[in-house]
């Protein structure tokens, strides 16, 4: 599947440090540092092709877009994989509401968020990949797991056995009835007649009447949602011959906050008994965007799509710095108020840009680089941005307004 337009990285001044970058592991709650490398590898989660991309997609993807941007401004390689899931009830039941081909339905909003993807300013993965091309790599890893005795037969379907990895569930660091309870509300079956244990997950659903199928050596069907991911990073992201002796098969896993269980520990799992090692040395997550007091989300239909607000005039590099205005782990609600601060900070830094003459700038790029490497401190990167605009409102200079420039739109994907 193809990805979007690339984005051009300024070059920056080889006079600055760049710390190493601390994030914040979802499994302890703590920053953790990353080792220094020469290739990083990472995995984030992409969309289920049913709607537009919506704001809270769009946080999540700049948030990992930062992370991608600080490695390779450190001069590293950043071997980057999303994947879309363009099979999944959620898109069947969205064509078959609104009487159009699955697949249709499918490309038109793949389509849509890569034009979203490309206003943003977000450097596209080096893989992009979907489920359904994806479906040779996710029989490989049943076949894989079944060799384990990880993989069961209820009725024509089959299922990842969780007790086949001992380490289940130190992921998410969640209670049994925890883990049931949010299992049943982000697409699991644990009621499911034969099951061996509530949370087993569906790794291949035998076809249903009037759904598309796949021919496999499992019988005609489709691949579940947790085994998709599992085998596209497994084979997009294999572990460098340098890195040989590295216990974890890749750096980052990320995604929003509702995916760390069931869809990353599942993932985890699977991807633990196939190489014999933890999946991710980190697995990173970002907080839930809302609208008027309620989480944004599908089902409830209050979303703010990002595409609308380009189509409307919004400057897309206004909409950026609006996501970026708070901590990207935490929850937090979207407003008319986070847009318009987002459009005045834009005007102010483009217009101050532009002088001939503006407050030095070497300590503010400095500066810059040490709050994105404290856990991606957007808020403390504005405010460092800000203090410099007053000082260059009040007549300072000695700076060079378009190294600056640069530095922005390097580590902080706004195109001034």
């Amino acid at each position: 599947m193809k990805s979007w337009s690339d984005v051009y990285l300024p070059p920056i001044d080889g006079k600055y440090f760049f710390p190493q970058l601390a994030l914040c592991n979802s499994v302890t709650s703590q920053n953790q540092l990353l080792p220094i490398k020469e290739q990083y590898r990472i995995y984030v989660c992409g969309i289920t092709p049913y709607d537009a991309t919506h704001l809270g997609h769009a946080a999540t993807y700049l948030v990992f877009d930062l992370v991608n941007r600080y490695l390779r401004a450190m001069g590293k390689i950043v071997h980057y994989v999303q994947n879309v899931t363009d099979i999944d009830d959620p898109l069947l039941e969205r064509a078959n509401r609104d009487g159009i081909d699955w697949e249709d339905l499918a490309q038109s909003q793949v389509d849509l968020f890569r034009g979203d993807m490309s206003d943003l300013h977000v450097i596209p993965p080096e893989s992009y990949i979907g489920a359904v091309e994806a479906i040779p790599l996710v029989l490989a890893a049943i076949e894989d797991l079944s060799a384990r005795e990880a993989i069961y037969k209820v009725d024509e379907d089959l299922y990842f056995s969780v007790h086949a990895d001992p380490e289940f569930g130190s992921r998410s660091q969640l209670a049994r009835d925890e883990m049931i309870e949010i299992f049943s509300s982000r697409g699991g079956d644990p009621g499911r007649e034969g099951k061996r244990d509530p949370l087993d997950a569906l790794v291949w659903l035998r076809q249903r009447p009037h759904e598309p199928g796949w021919p496999s050596p499992f019988g005609q069907g489709r691949p579940g949602w947790h085994i998709e991911c599992c085998a596209i990073a497994l084979t997009y992201l294999p572990t460098p011959v340098a890195d040989s002796a590295d216990p974890f098969v890749i750096d980052i896993q990320g995604g929003g906050s509702d995916l760390l269980f069931p869809h990353h520990e599942m993932g985890a799992s699977q991807a633990a008994l196939i190489t014999g090692k933890e999946f991710a040395r980190l697995y990173m997550h970002t907080g839930m965007i809302g609208l008027n007091g309620e989480k944004m989300s599908k089902s409830l239909g209050n979303l703010v799509f990002l595409s609308e607000l380009v189509k409307s005039g919004v400057d897309p590099m206004a909409i950026r710095i609006a996501l970026l205005s708070d901590h990207y782990a935490k929850d937090r609600m979207w407003n008319d108020s986070l847009l318009t601060q987002g459009i005045e900070f834009l005007d102010r830094l483009r217009l101050l840009l532009s002088r001939p003459e503006v407050a030095p700038t070497s300590e503010v790029i400095q500066n810059l680089i040490f709050a994105l490497s404290n856990n991606l401190d957007t808020v403390g990167a504005f405010e460092i941005l800000r203090s410099w605009c007053v000082e260059t409102e009040n007549g300072e200079i000695g700076g060079h307004a378009g190294e600056l420039s640069r530095a922005i739109d390097l580590l902080l994907g706004i195109a001034i």
